[in-house]
């Protein structure tokens, strides 16, 4: 019971997240009302030089304003004309479409793609492009920029859901990258049945990467099993693998003949 609660609060609180202090720009769909003053009411989107046409105060620039500032704009200009005493202008995001996001790599449908809400995340960016490929790695890297600064994250879209890491399920920002690179791969060899190249997969043995490569042949066994690994100045080096030790990424499998 005690662990489903702290399961039930850690999405809690994952869903309730402090909302991200948007900045109008062109393109964006924006409903603006004034108490007790329907005939003010307008449904309208920020053109490219970020300004807005309003009811009698004609051209107004609300791009690159919060919605609250945007308001205040509108308020003074309103009550500066002699129009409203003390008007309370409210606006309401409508559709965004000044920000946007780029999911390139090993995805379904890679492209540019606008946050519709102002809370939205790495994965239902990847979402909309359809989800990783077959071909695409468990890990995507978000880049771009925040507070002013380069900002760069690696994040595994699979433990997200495996784990329950939700916390690295960062918000996006306009003009944020993601980016999905191809899956590691192995390599086997000799005499096995599928020979070729295969994803990694997570928690993956040498013996699954064997079966994976539909096994020694008639002729082959795995007592005469090689493994040829890469160390960490790039060296290949060559070993008689445990079945039961993990695959590595660029790792490559060699099965010979049986002697007897």
């Amino acid at each position: 019971m005690s662990s489903l609660l702290l399961a039930i609060g850690s999405c809690a609180a994952h869903a309730q997240d402090k909302i991200v202090e948007y900045r109008l720009g062109p393109g964006d769909g924006i409903r603006i009302t004034v108490f007790q003053n329907p005939n003010l009411t307008l449904e309208t989107r920020v053109a490219e030089d970020g300004a807005i046409s309003y009811p009698l105060i004609g051209r107004v620039k609300i791009g690159g304003e919060t919605l609250a500032g945007a308001e205040t704009l509108i308020a003074r200009a309103l009550e500066a004309g002699n129009y409203i005493q003390s008007p309370q202008v409210t606006i309401a995001l409508v559709q965004t479409r000044s920000s946007q996001v780029s999911v390139l790599g090993l995805v379904n449908r890679a492209g540019r793609f606008p946050l519709e809400t102002l809370n939205t995340r790495v994965s239902e960016m990847i979402a909309m492009a359809g989800g990783i490929a077959r071909e695409g790695a468990d890990f995507a890297i978000l880049s771009g920029e925040r507070d002013g600064k380069y900002f760069r994250k690696e994040i595994d879209i699979a433990a997200l859901f495996l784990s329950g890491k939700y916390d690295d399920d960062v918000l996006v920002a306009g003009g944020d990258v993601i980016y999905v690179h191809r899956a590691p791969q192995f390599y086997v060899y000799g005499e096995v049945n599928r020979p070729g190249s295969y994803r990694v997969e997570r928690g993956m043995t040498i013996r699954q990467a064997l079966a994976q490569g539909g096994g020694p042949t008639q002729r082959g066994t795995e007592r005469n099993l090689r493994l040829y690994r890469r160390g960490a100045s790039g060296e290949l080096k060559a070993t008689s693998p445990r079945l039961g030790e993990p695959v590595r990424p660029d790792d490559v499998l060699y099965v010979g003949e049986s002697l007897f």
